[in-house]
């Protein structure tokens, strides 16, 4: 039902006879005569495009628009915290998108989590790794360390313990397997770990640079893409990863460093953090959707 078009020409070879304008009459000139369609190259309905390469032509009259960004993986690769829940999965997909190879360190706590809360975590490595074609989830027992967290340091700040537990241990993971930056899903504010103070505290733990896509997301966003991008109904079975198991009543929203690393002093964590990245196990997750499925 067009009634417009305009004439878009690129000449890849240059060797080509025509130039760009000569294409352009030529062909508007065959569609003027077979087809009732006018022109109107300031605002046309339609849009055909001739692109005209050594060994073929290509003749288009629409776009089908694609998630955009870089290749897959050229830009180097990534360590990602990927919990169980709806954040980080999203994270993984923004990260894959500026051409970025997404590893991922998964934080167990067994007895505590069950085996079906990292079997949730392996499915959404694989529904999220469609974008990438697999991906490595390097699996942390992390049990001994959070006991010891709230043996020492109670309630209030564990959760930033943790949080720096988790970062020292990314930093190792990511120069064992060559990751160059370590990602998450944090966004600013929406909980106690991430408000500016907290992020502030748990960063001096790690020279790495911290890539957080999701950063000035809303839930609402966050949701949105994550139905799109098909991990939202995974994220949201009820099964609780270690952040959930021991969550405290009252954590602390503005930690600070020196009462961090007095707390930290308490008990010996670079011996508990060596023993976690050595017994770390390794899942090479395939994607979901294999290359067959779109053919």
């Amino acid at each position: 039902d067009k009634k417009t078009f305009k004439m878009i020409t690129k000449r890849h070879d240059k060797s080509f006879p025509l130039k760009s304008d000569g294409v352009n009459r030529e062909v508007a000139g065959e569609i003027l005569r077979n087809t009732e369609l006018k022109v109107d190259v300031h605002d046309p309905e339609l849009a055909i495009r001739v692109e005209i390469h050594s060994n073929e032509t290509y003749i288009t009259s629409s776009k089908i628009p694609s998630a955009g960004g870089y290749p897959a993986g050229i830009n180097g690769k990534v360590l990602l915290m990927l919990s169980g829940g709806i954040d980080s999965p999203v994270a993984a997909y923004q990260l894959m998108k500026r051409g970025l190879h997404v590893e991922a360190v998964h934080f167990a706590s067994p007895p505590y989590t069950s085996e079906n809360a990292k079997n949730k975590v392996l499915e959404l490595a694989s529904q999220v790794s469609e974008y990438q074609g697999h991906m490595k989830v390097h699996v942390v027992n992390f049990t001994q360390l959070q006991l010891e967290i709230y043996k020492h340091a109670g309630d209030p700040y564990a959760v930033t313990l943790m949080r720096r537990m988790m970062f020292r241990l990314a930093d190792m993971i990511s120069k064992k397997y060559g990751c160059l930056a370590i990602g998450t899903g944090e966004s600013v504010g929406q909980v106690a770990s991430q408000t500016l103070e907290s992020i502030n505290c748990i960063n001096t733990v790690t020279n790495m640079p911290i890539l957080r896509p999701l950063v000035c997301y809303d839930k609402i966003e966050i949701i949105d893409l994550a139905r799109k991008i098909g991990t939202y109904e995974t994220s949201i079975l009820p099964f609780e990863d270690c952040c959930t198991i021991f969550d405290p009543k009252n954590p602390v929203t503005k930690p600070s460093v020196d009462k961090s690393v007095y707390y930290e002093s308490k008990f010996d964590y670079e011996t508990l953090l060596q023993q976690a990245v050595d017994t770390l196990e390794t899942v090479n997750v395939q994607a979901a959707k294999k290359e067959e499925d779109f053919l």
